[in-house]
């Protein structure tokens, strides 16, 4: 089930100050992330993956050179859920690291 609007404002929201924005076409969220070269955005990846995994929740990315941009979405039900407010975090706090 998707977020609802209370939901959206205590999960999506606060992402939304960190950076991720709104996808315009379709209900996700997106981020790019910049590193200072392509070895830092593959480790970055990498630990995302392995949190990807353990959520059961993939993320559609790509990566060029320093940069790796990221949606989020469920694509189950066809729009933003816990997973993606979940799996947002942590990459934020993976990218700090």
């Amino acid at each position: 089930m998707t977020l609802d609007a209370t939901q959206r404002r205590t999960l999506i929201e606060p992402l939304l100050a960190t950076g991720w924005t709104m996808a315009k076409e379709r209900d996700a969220i997106q981020k790019t992330y910049k590193f200072r070269n392509f070895v830092d955005a593959f480790g970055f990846m990498t630990q995302a993956a392995i949190w990807a995994e353990k959520l059961n929740h993939h993320p559609e990315w790509s990566n060029v050179y320093g940069k790796v941009t990221v949606i989020l979405t469920t694509h189950d039900v066809d729009g933003l859920t816990d997973l993606d407010a979940r799996l947002a975090a942590k990459m934020d706090a993976l990218a700090k690291d």
